[in-house]
């Protein structure tokens, strides 16, 4: 942080000695010592809070990001299945043209076999028949 030797230090601390007195200079050290430590505390409680808004600021940043892109899926899928939808009712109704057209050409000859037969009563082997009638 700041370009200081021990020769400068040591300086510092001399002149300090001398304008103080030997007496005081403990208390002033120790007075010097809790400010630059406060000073210390200060700084660094300033970075954590830099770094906290950066990292909301990256959270925010990351969270808009997601959300876009669930956007985007959410249309993609949507355009997926309207598409597989439109397939499916497509197919459906092919099969219903088809099926149509297999049931018709049936029924014209079901009408024709009825029309020329009558449905006729088969018996049943397994029952006896008594006739009443007197000879």
């Amino acid at each position: 942080m700041f370009d200081i030797s021990f020769s400068e230090l040591f300086l510092i601390g001399i002149v300090a000695l001398v304008v103080v007195g030997p007496e005081r200079l403990p208390k002033v050290a120790r007075a010097f010592g809790v400010m630059v430590g406060r000073a210390q505390r200060y700084v660094n409680d300033i970075k954590v809070e830099l770094q906290r808004e950066a990292n909301f600021d990256e959270i925010k940043k990351m969270q808009e990001d997601a959300r876009e892109s669930a956007m985007k899926l959410e249309a993609e899928l949507k355009t997926k299945a309207m598409e597989y939808e439109r397939k499916f009712k497509e197919a459906e109704d092919t099969m219903h043209v088809e099926l149509n057209e297999v049931k018709k050409p049936l029924a014209d000859k079901t009408e024709h076999v009825a029309e020329k037969t009558e449905p006729v009563a088969e018996e049943d082997p397994r029952q006896l028949k008594i006739d009443f009638d007197e000879k």
